[in-house]
């Protein structure tokens, strides 16, 4: 089974990245043990000006490896399903 990364982007004190980051953490402890290896990491868009440019308005984006899966609100079905999928 393949390894997936997903990246968190958002900032700190952002209501919707504390959602999406429930989301995620929700869809990855339904799959457990059997669904595929995940890494999660998270990034600041203000510890990078070019993140922020880019995706000021968007927060939260979740990237699955290194594209974008969705932006704003996360939907643990759609997720759930990409994750499989990229597996």
């Amino acid at each position: 089974m393949a390894s997936i990364e997903l990246t968190l982007i958002g900032k700190p004190g952002c209501h919707l990245c504390d959602d999406a980051r429930g989301v995620i953490r929700g869809v990855l402890d339904e799959l457990g043990d059997a669904g595929p290896a995940v890494t999660l990491g998270e990034v600041s868009i203000l510890d990078d000006p070019e993140l922020f440019d880019r995706y000021v308005e968007e927060i939260p984006v979740l990237l699955v490896n290194g594209i974008v899966h969705t932006y704003w609100r996360v939907d643990p079905a759609r997720l759930r399903n990409a994750l499989l999928e990229a597996a």
